[in-house]
């Protein structure tokens, strides 16, 4: 158990931190908690669920997340990705219905980090996390029309297409002060960082925004308006369970889990990049798990590792779990003492707020990426979308899991009819302790696709960090996928980056395709691509001769 649960704050504490290090982590922490407030707010409202619930779950979770969790700076609460699956839940089970799903999800991942399924979650393949991930943030964006545009509907329906069909046909009614509002709050959103870096834009918006609405008495809806009164704390409820009902919620639970799973660990992994660090993806998951088990008792939503909010720990210098502890008891203070006044927050100001979140959120740049690569890719990412778009986001998950699996033993299946006809660089060196002890040789051995690539970017990053030049044999790679390709370049750029000089060897004609047309030369120089292995290992003696000076290393094969 010691193995699998370790979470980083005890043994951050156990190593001892400087207090200038405890200084920074609690500005950190202050400035995410202002950061979180109106996300949370917006979330909440978003998923159909009143506005104290998405601090209570910044508040309960964000604390849990940072106590037991196994990154140093990830940030847990309410997130975008959550809104369309509660959205569905709350519509069809209620708000009851909704506690029992998060508590069951969060027995899955803790159940995920104690079967060690941390290491599995993370190779969902690019192109179907890309794919979700876009058709959410469509999704959301479509949910914001009514809010944006100061539509006066009573009930959107939950179809997509139905949604547009009742949109247009209220185009007449657009309510122009509320346009205003919501063109205001993006342009502020977007453009204040040029100005103020420090604080977000979504809460200098509110700040601009709220007021003006309430001193002008401008014709727009507020939360007050849908909600009434925002509570100033939060009570312990039991929710009402009936054990023969349990079943209809094991499918919603299971996508929340997984959902949650592969977004804290995704927010974790950009966070060891951020800082050089490495997270404990069990341990992740266990406290994932617990925070969404303990959290909808005191009235929360699903909460899970945010992304931007991890990044903007990170960048205003938070290194350790007090930062998120911090931020916790940040908006607890502003709960307690402000959350008054957020009722008054126009309804405009939230969707322009979640708008600037979707479009974030959609990684059109990937999308479009992914739609120049093979068709497997595409495929995989095309499917995901629309079924998340026009469907529903559970069933978008497991059929893109199943088309996956489908997909890479048909390619295994291509692979195995044309080994025959399959020609491998010309190969005279195979014993490589003759070699100079600042070289590292590592060869991948098969296809780089999302099954195998977070694994062999660990080791050619362990073996790159004792070398100064490494030369990466790939004359046994056969294809490579989205995922591979992110792995592959993300490793090249850590090892760079501590001055380590890479080059690639057996390289075949339809790999270096994937690296044109993935602009792969902005990250490595073409002439550090090479067909064969011996024009490598030449180029590569030639580097260690013109080192200044040699350092003793460790070779493998």
């Amino acid at each position: 158990m010691n193995n699998i649960f370790k979470p980083k704050l005890y043994t951050i504490l156990k190593t001892g931190i400087s207090k200038h290090q405890v200084y920074s982590d609690i500005l950190a922490g202050i400035v995410v908690g202002i950061v979180a407030l109106p996300l949370s707010i917006a979330f909440a409202v978003a998923s159909g669920v009143s506005p104290e619930k998405g601090i209570i779950t910044a508040v309960v979770a964000g604390f849990l997340i940072s106590l037991l969790g196994g990154s140093r700076v990830q940030i847990g609460g309410p997130t975008g990705a959550f809104i369309v699956i509660v959205y569905g839940i709350v519509e069809q089970y209620g708000t009851n219905g909704l506690i029992i799903a998060t508590i069951l999800a969060g027995i899955f991942m803790v159940l995920f980090g104690l079967f060690r399924l941390g290491t599995l979650l993370k190779y969902f393949p690019h192109p179907l996390v890309v794919g979700f991930t876009s058709g959410i943030a469509l999704v959301i964006f479509s949910t914001q029309i009514k809010d944006a545009l100061g539509l006066s509907i009573d009930n959107v329906p939950s179809g997509f297409y139905d949604k547009w069909v009742l949109y247009f046909s209220q185009l007449g009614q657009i309510n122009r002060i509320a346009l205003i509002v919501t063109v205001v709050t993006i342009a502020i959103s977007v453009f204040s960082k040029k100005f103020v870096s420090k604080i977000p834009g979504s809460f200098i918006a509110i700040l601009v925004i709220t007021p003006i609405v309430h001193f002008f008495h401008l014709d727009v809806a507020t939360i007050e308006t849908y909600f009434g009164n925002i509570p100033s704390g939060f009570d312990f409820n039991i929710p009402k369970i009936h054990l023969l009902e349990i079943k209809n919620y094991l499918e919603p639970a299971l996508a929340i889990a997984l959902l949650g799973g592969i977004e804290s660990l995704l927010s974790a992994v950009v966070s060891d990049g951020m800082i050089g660090g490495k997270h404990r993806s069990n341990t992740e998951l266990i406290a994932q798990g617990i925070a969404n088990i303990v959290t909808p008792f005191f009235g929360g939503i699903p909460a899970t590792g945010a992304i931007a909010r991890t990044a903007t720990n990170v960048k205003n210098g938070g290194r350790t779990p007090i930062s998120g502890i911090i931020h916790a008891i940040t908006l607890l203070l502003i709960m307690l003492f402000l959350g008054k006044w957020a009722k008054l927050i126009p309804m405009s100001c939230l969707a322009g707020i979640l708008i600037v979140v979707a479009y974030n959120m959609s990684e059109w740049k990937s999308f479009i990426s992914i739609l120049k690569g093979s068709y497997f890719d595409i495929l995989i990412l095309l499917t995901t979308f629309f079924l998340t778009v026009f469907v529903d986001l559970t069933v978008a998950i497991e059929v893109g899991v199943v088309l996956s699996a489908i997909l890479f033993m048909k390619r295994m299946a291509d692979i195995s009819e044309n080994r025959i006809e399959y020609i491998v660089d010309n190969d005279i060196i195979e014993d490589y302790s003759a070699l100079p002890d600042e070289l590292g040789i590592y060869e991948i051995s098969g296809p780089l696709f999302f099954g195998s690539a977070k694994r062999y970017s660990e080791l050619i990053e362990e073996l790159g960090m004792k070398s100064k030049v490494l030369i990466i044999r790939m004359r046994h790679v056969s294809f490579i996928d989205q995922t591979g390709l992110r792995n592959l370049q993300g490793t090249i750029k850590i090892l760079k980056k501590e001055g380590v000089k890479v080059l690639l060897s057996g390289v075949n004609n339809e790999i270096m395709q994937d690296f044109e047309k993935y602009h792969m030369e902005k990250l490595l120089a073409r002439e550090l691509i090479f067909n064969n292995f011996n024009d490598a290992l030449n180029k590569a003696l030639e580097m260690i001769t013109s080192l200044p000076h040699k350092k003793t290393a460790q070779i493998a094969s």
